[in-house]
């Protein structure tokens, strides 16, 4: 199965950089991160046919093998049929609920949906603002940009994965054939991705595990979401020794 297309939304790299990598197990976190995005987002019929007939299951399975980390490719086949996919993704990241509290005056509460894609939900010591900005200073860092009619904030779960699977495919790039400088060299963005991950996406993935944890019916979510956890915890420990460094990329 071919990677899947990257949302109309998610950011979009230099399409001038060279796809030749010397680092294949780099590429291959960068193809699982790929994958990841692609697998949270709404159950079109192509990514559901892909989990239906496991193509997208061996696909992970293939890119975990090469990535050089001890990690569990999860189980991503579904016996669901796409209507019932779609609701499930739905009933846990999209619809919400009202609740009447007192029904004499009307009161109603109202509920986002039970489960958040979005970095800054799960962050409540930390501004929306500030987690976004930050989020848009290393996506445009990088060349990164979002677009689309239908715009996502930047710390929605599927673009954090998207950058991620970017920054494996620019330290996995042959220097030679992308005109390599100091700030594209791979130690320095193995340190960029290092530090991402401590400052964000190992956040979010851990939370949304949790609270996928709590929520009956997860299916395929749930599975992704640990697998996701375990992943990034492990490339974490992989970068930060290659790099000896500590949190957030600093040298011990």
């Amino acid at each position: 199965m071919s990677e899947p297309t990257s949302e109309r939304d998610a950011p979009r790299p230099d399409r001038s950089l060279s796809t030749a990598a010397t680092d294949e197990s780099t590429a291959a976190r960068g193809t699982v991160y790929a994958l990841a995005a692609a697998a949270f987002g709404e159950p079109s019929q192509g990514v559901y046919e892909q989990f239906a007939d496991g193509s997208l299951d061996d696909a992970v399975a293939e890119a975990v093998e090469r990535s050089g980390l001890d990690v569990v490719s999860p189980d991503l086949i579904v016996d669901d049929d796409r209507e019932t996919l779609s609701a499930r993704y739905n009933d846990l990241f999209v619809v919400g609920y009202s609740e009447v509290i007192d029904g004499t005056d009307g009161t109603i509460e109202n509920q986002g949906p039970p489960v958040s894609l979005y970095e800054s939900t799960y962050r409540p010591e930390v501004s929306w603002n500030d987690v976004n900005l930050d989020l848009a200073r290393a996506y445009e860092h990088f060349g990164c940009e979002i677009g689309g009619d239908e715009r996502r904030h930047h710390d929605h779960v599927r673009l954090e994965l998207e950058f991620a699977g970017y920054l494996c495919r620019l330290s996995a790039a042959d220097p030679d054939a992308n005109g390599d400088t100091d700030a594209t060299e791979p130690m320095n963005i193995d340190r960029a991705r290092l530090d991402f991950h401590d400052r964000h996406l190992s956040v979010l993935v851990a939370e949304l595990r949790d609270a996928l944890d709590e929520e009956p019916g997860t299916s395929i979510y749930g599975r992704l979401a640990s697998f996701l956890d375990a992943f990034v915890a492990a490339d974490v420990d992989n970068l930060a020794s290659r790099l000896d460094a500590g949190v957030g990329g600093e040298s011990s």
